[in-house]
């Protein structure tokens, strides 16, 4: 009811904003006075020295009055804006300080809020919780690679890696990746024997050696 008659309360940043507005009018309406002063007392000078060379030295007494008059308003004027700005900053500060106070106030029953929806020993449950479904899921994952790399591995690959390392044993002459694995710790595998147990048997006078093959050897140890 009362705002019916009286209009709507004002807020206090609405009546800093209506009072900024009024000094920086103030402070416009003082430079136009002040220049229209500034004008005058061109205009004043201009006169003094015309009424000087006419010899009218009363007019050029009054005049002068006049125009110390002027500029001492002027000087006021100066004075005036200079405290208007003040004021105007003041308020300005004023205006800051409140929009700061607003906001922290926001901010307070925002945290406030939060603070009350925020149940603690639920959130630390949900915690526990997150830390166990994903130690069971880090366990799931590795079984299931366990059992991938299984259902992948091929039955063959271990039989065919064991002839593939007997051959190249073979090439370099050395026994069989079985005899290799049986033999005494700090002693050679002996290497499969070449050309001599051959040449030992034809000393030896075995029947199995060709006649020629064995006149040919008998050349050589005599040459």
């Amino acid at each position: 009811m009362l705002e019916a008659f009286f209009g709507k309360k004002k807020t206090p940043a609405e009546m800093l904003r209506e009072n900024k507005r009024q000094l920086d009018k103030a402070i416009r309406e003082l430079d136009r006075e002040r220049m229209s002063l500034q004008q005058q007392e061109k205009k004043t000078v201009a006169e003094i020295k015309k009424m000087a060379k006419e010899g009218q030295m009363d007019a050029v007494k009054v005049m002068a009055k006049s125009l110390v008059r002027n500029r001492h308003a002027v000087t006021k004027m100066y004075g005036l804006k200079s405290e208007l700005q003040a004021v105007s900053l003041r308020l300005a500060t004023l205006k800051s300080t409140q929009a700061m106070a607003d906001a922290m106030r926001g901010a307070t029953k925002a945290m406030r809020a939060m603070n009350r929806r925020m149940n603690l020993p639920n959130l630390q449950n949900i915690m526990r919780e997150f830390e166990r479904q994903n130690e069971r899921m880090e366990m799931t994952s590795e079984m299931m690679g366990d059992a991938v790399d299984d259902a992948l591995q091929d039955e063959g690959e271990e039989e065919e890696t064991d002839n593939l390392v007997n051959q190249v044993l073979d090439e370099i002459g050395i026994g069989n990746m079985t005899e290799l694995a049986s033999a005494p710790v700090g002693t050679r595998v002996a290497e499969k024997p070449q050309a001599a147990p051959a040449m030992a048997e034809a000393e030896g006078g075995g029947g199995g050696i060709d006649e020629d093959l064995q006149a040919r050897l008998d050349n050589l140890r005599k040459s």
